[in-house]
């Protein structure tokens, strides 16, 4: 099924997208680490904990996310209508089969980690199991997936650092501001500077993820809307997640809404004042596209 995989396997638009969010964060990285060396601190320093932290962050971090979303590996006996769902996706997309988690919560969402296609896992909540019908389930499991065959998964969690070195060297100006400059004028010029071009970063890295966030949904819907055939299924799905996670208590998504960006639909509030930079398109948006891939795919479309 190679050529299956390969009509909607990589997305242009997506893998350009990736591309340019990579090399500008990258530069805005060197910005950060001349405005420290600058700063007088030292730069093997710098360097060492810089690649310490990627290393981790690049290897641990889909560990830490499923621990922190209380997320479980299932087998094939615990949850055999989702592992068929999966394993007959993955054969139709010619993709290693992941690992299979779910979410003891009752919110109904699905999410896809890793920092490979090799170790990805693909998560669904117990209350998304619960609450749709076997072709929405396929939908929104053939979405997590597309997000693992575009790799956009990775290159979110590679990006994502660049916004946490940028908040951590924030805190540790302000708190341990002694540790960045030699003299009392000079230091407190050498902390200001830091402070001002980690702020910077950090806005920055923040609205390049959110807009790469938010076309990656895009690309992950088309995928699944052609991998299955049935676009509608997905739109059903969507809309039955998004009603129902408007009427869950805002504490009860408190936990999940850090790793919102990595949800099929967003673990938050609709009136939360983060949606003014939300980290997925509208939902009116997403269900007019897959209108019109269903129209297509009908043979009535333009």
């Amino acid at each position: 099924m190679a050529s299956k995989r390969s009509a909607f396997g990589r997305d242009g638009g997506l893998q350009v997208r990736m591309g340019f969010t990579m090399f500008l964060l990258g530069l805005l990285y060197v910005v950060l680490v001349g405005a420290l060396i600058a700063a007088s601190a030292s730069a093997v320093t710098i360097v060492v904990i810089a690649v310490a932290l990627f290393g981790f962050q690049l290897v641990a971090s889909d560990k830490l996310a499923l621990a922190t979303l209380g997320a479980h590996e299932v087998s094939e006996s615990d949850e055999p209508e989702l592992h068929a769902v999966i394993e007959r996706l993955c054969i139709q997309a010619d993709l290693p089969k992941p690992r299979v988690a779910v979410i003891e919560a009752r919110m109904p969402n699905a999410c896809a980690l890793g920092r490979s296609q090799k170790s990805a896992t693909v998560c669904a909540t117990r209350g998304l199991l619960q609450m749709l019908e076997p072709a929405e389930l396929e939908g929104v499991m053939a979405h997590e997936l597309s997000h693992v065959i575009h790799r956009d998964v990775m290159v979110m969690t590679i990006a994502s650092f660049f916004a946490t070195i940028a908040a951590l060297i924030i805190r540790f100006a302000f708190f341990f501001g002694g540790g960045f400059g030699g003299g009392d004028r000079n230091e407190a010029e050498a902390i200001e500077l830091v402070i001002v071009v980690s702020v910077l970063v950090y806005a920055l890295s923040f609205l390049l993820l959110r807009a790469l966030s938010r076309y990656r949904e895009f690309a992950a819907d088309r995928g699944s809307a052609i991998l299955t055939g049935r676009p509608s299924a997905l739109a059903s799905a969507l809309l039955k997640i998004s009603g129902t996670i408007e009427r869950i208590p805002r504490n009860d998504l408190r936990t999940a809404e850090g790793m919102s960006a990595f949800f099929i639909v967003p673990a938050r509030a609709k009136n939360s004042m983060m949606n003014l930079f939300a980290d997925h398109p509208p939902l009116e948006q997403r269900l007019a596209a897959l209108s019109r891939l269903e129209a297509q795919l009908q043979g009535t479309g333009h």
